[in-house]
């Protein structure tokens, strides 16, 4: 066999291996998921009673023909399944279509929003994150010690803590002491700031909704990192590595939490994956201008396209972020089969 014939075959089993057939595998069954998300959601919608034009057929003042002019621009006069045939091509052409109200575009409303809520998402997974780890670490190490109970008394307290109590504490906080924005996202001379401004103007106002679900999210990943390490203290071979001398710091930051930090991998996978859904809450009593609540003002509206656009982003996130989560955890631990995820 020639020096080429050799490389090539070296070059496409680098191509070829099981993590890629793995991603292909998923991304198929991912495609079926999506599809199946959305024949199910688009036909719950178009189901129900009425349109979003329900409202304009009882105000007197609105011509029926104008009506009935938005409905054939909306394609709703069209049987259901056509319905959702036109909508899945223009989908997969990258058209989300528009709203009801307005006529207005779909997509930059849907990217706006979505920024919005993965703002202070994003902000509250990295500062939990940051929080939770190192006192998990710190809990399992000085096990039983009063510092443990301390922490072990705030997170059980911080996880029973209803997430819309703390948002109301907080706004209470805020409006009584004047140190922060009681709702919104910006000031109202937001445009007359300078970049660097406009920067510590937002920073400003997702402080108290970044605190709240960094406080709700808090606790279950600290209890969950200090449980995982305690067990993987408890193994023999962790006796072993500290038999043999070694400094404690490296059993416990070498070999132990390389195997505790596993489940806490999968977990940031599913914590991607509902980035988008699980600030709705906090959106609504801090007057967040994010996806969760824009979706509930469409789902009341039954407005087809935007909750159909906002329902897509959050499955494919949800998708998106297992798959993540599978290859971290596989990253993490080379010993891990990726059949055996399936």
């Amino acid at each position: 066999m020639t020096t080429a014939n050799k490389s090539n075959r070296s070059f496409w089993r680098y191509i070829i291996n099981d993590t890629t057939g793995f991603v292909v595998k998923r991304l198929g069954q991912a495609v079926v998921v999506v599809l199946g998300v959305s024949i199910l959601s688009f036909f719950a919608i178009t189901k129900s009673p009425g349109n979003c034009f329900a409202e304009l057929r009882t105000n007197p003042n609105t011509p029926k023909k104008t009506i009935e002019q938005l409905e054939k621009q909306l394609n709703y006069d069209k049987p259901e399944l056509e319905q959702y045939g036109i909508w899945l091509r223009n989908t997969l052409n990258g058209d989300l279509g528009v709203r009801c109200q307005g006529l207005t575009p779909v997509t930059p409303l849907i990217v706006e929003r979505a920024g919005n809520t993965l703002l202070i998402s994003i902000a509250s997974l990295i500062t939990t994150w940051l929080l939770a780890i190192p006192l998990g670490i710190y809990s399992a190490v000085k096990q039983n010690t009063l510092s443990d109970r301390i922490i072990q008394v705030i997170s059980y307290a911080t996880q029973g803590f209803p997430s819309f109590v703390l948002a109301i504490l907080l706004l209470m906080l805020a409006q009584n002491t004047g140190w922060f924005p009681i709702g919104g996202m910006t000031s109202i001379n937001f445009a007359e700031l300078s970049p660097l401004g406009k920067f510590w103007d937002v920073a400003h106002h997702m402080f108290l909704p970044t605190l709240t679900l960094t406080i709700v999210s808090f606790a279950g990943l600290q209890r969950i990192m200090r449980g995982s390490l305690l067990e993987v203290l408890r193994q023999d071979y962790i006796k072993t590595a500290r038999a043999k001398g070694l400094s404690e710091n490296k059993v416990i930051y070498v070999h132990a939490l390389r195997n505790a930090i596993n489940p806490l991998i999968t977990l940031l996978g599913f914590e991607f994956g509902g980035l988008l859904g699980g600030a709705f809450i906090t959106e609504f009593f801090f007057s967040w201008p994010g996806l969760g609540k824009l979706l509930l003002e469409a789902t009341k509206e039954k407005d087809t396209n935007l909750v159909m656009a906002g329902l897509m982003l959050g499955t494919l996130m949800l998708v998106v972020g297992s798959l993540i989560g599978d290859l971290l955890l596989k990253a993490v631990d080379p010993r891990i089969k990726l059949d055996d995820m399936d």
